[in-house]
């Protein structure tokens, strides 16, 4: 018995999947260096200052410098590092970053042709089952680095990302239940008389906070604090490496923020003629980027007691009670 990858109602044809896998990969490679620049240049007017303004026009070729820079540097490794679980690590988190976007919806189907990677029938479980695959990346970073900076931020690492991941996916069971599918795409077309940001509010709030946890973002960024651990599990990580975790956490915002505007912004609903589908979802995601970049430029960073007393007295019981009240809901409905 052959399980189908994906529920669309037609097959696609193999050149329509491959453009497909040659837009992600381009699309992947590309949101580094926008969301850098637009990150110091929007933190730059936050805090009264200059972003980059020196390479190229109002420096916007500062991220091509960047990139030249680390790919340029000596590839090395600690002596006490395991080599392979060493490389293994940073491949891993990119890995994640790019099968979790193949999944996220810019359009309805038109044409034959579904404006996504894959539709498939269980779109929340592949998100956390692929998403959870950055974890392993990050703990075998630290670990086989060698350095008891790495390791400890390793550790934090993996006691934040489980703590909060399960606020995360309790959050979005409501945005289910109300819309009755996993699937990415048929939740997004269940809020064309209203989104669900409206009625899930509560569970809107405590994806975005789980999610400011979940992609190491400020006020969050205990695994890879630089006053106490140098930067963590990526403390022994140069050049292309330590750009690939660069490049992993940028994916994660996206993958965060566009899952956020799936579930509860209505995706790419908005006025106007369909060919405006992904341009209305992109500018939700990237509202939802400002977010991050506004909230990294205005907080500081939490102590450890206080991260996991959030996640595990707060969000957790919030979570289980708007889960609650929303199953009553559905039902009584």
């Amino acid at each position: 018995m052959i399980t189908p990858v994906a529920e669309v109602g037609y097959a696609e044809a193999t050149w329509i999947l491959i453009a497909k896998s040659i837009v992600i990969f381009l699309g992947v490679f590309l949101i580094v260096p926008v969301l850098t620049v637009v990150e110091r240049k929007l933190i730059g007017r936050f805090q009264h200052r200059y972003g980059p303004n020196r390479v190229g026009p109002v420096g916007m070729m500062q991220p091509l410098a960047d990139i030249l820079k680390l790919v340029g540097k000596q590839v090395f490794r600690p002596d006490a590092a395991v080599p392979l679980l060493y490389a293994i690590g940073p491949a891993l988190v990119i890995f994640s970053g790019i099968t979790t976007i193949a999944i996220l919806p810019f359009g309805d189907v038109k044409d034959g042709v579904g404006f996504y990677g894959i539709d498939v029938s269980i779109g929340v479980l592949y998100f956390f089952a692929f998403g959870s695959l950055a974890f392993y990346g990050l703990l075998l970073s630290g670990w086989s680095s060698g350095s008891k900076y790495s390791f400890l931020g390793a550790m934090r690492s993996a006691a934040q990302l489980i703590s909060y991941e399960v606020s995360m996916g309790l959050a979005l069971l409501g945005a289910v239940m109300m819309a009755g599918s996993l699937s990415l795409v048929s939740i997004v077309e269940a809020q064309g008389e209203i989104w669900y940001v409206v009625p899930q509010f509560v569970g809107f709030l405590i994806f975005m906070i789980a999610g400011f946890a979940e992609t190491n973002r400020a006020p969050f960024d205990l695994p890879e604090a630089d006053a106490e651990l140098v930067q963590g599990y990526q403390t022994e990580y140069g050049g292309s490496r330590f750009a690939s975790f660069l490049l992993a956490e940028y994916l994660e915002m996206f993958v965060v923020s566009g899952i956020a505007a799936a579930f509860f912004l209505g995706g790419w609903m908005g006025p106007g003629p369909g060919w405006l589908d992904p341009i209305w979802m992109v500018t939700k995601i990237m509202a939802l980027i400002f977010v991050f970049i506004w909230i990294r430029a205005t907080l500081p960073r939490l102590r450890y007691d206080q991260l996991m007393s959030l996640g595990w007295k707060v969000l957790l019981p919030l979570a289980t009670l708007n889960i609650l009240v929303t199953a009553v809901l559905v039902v009584v409905t």
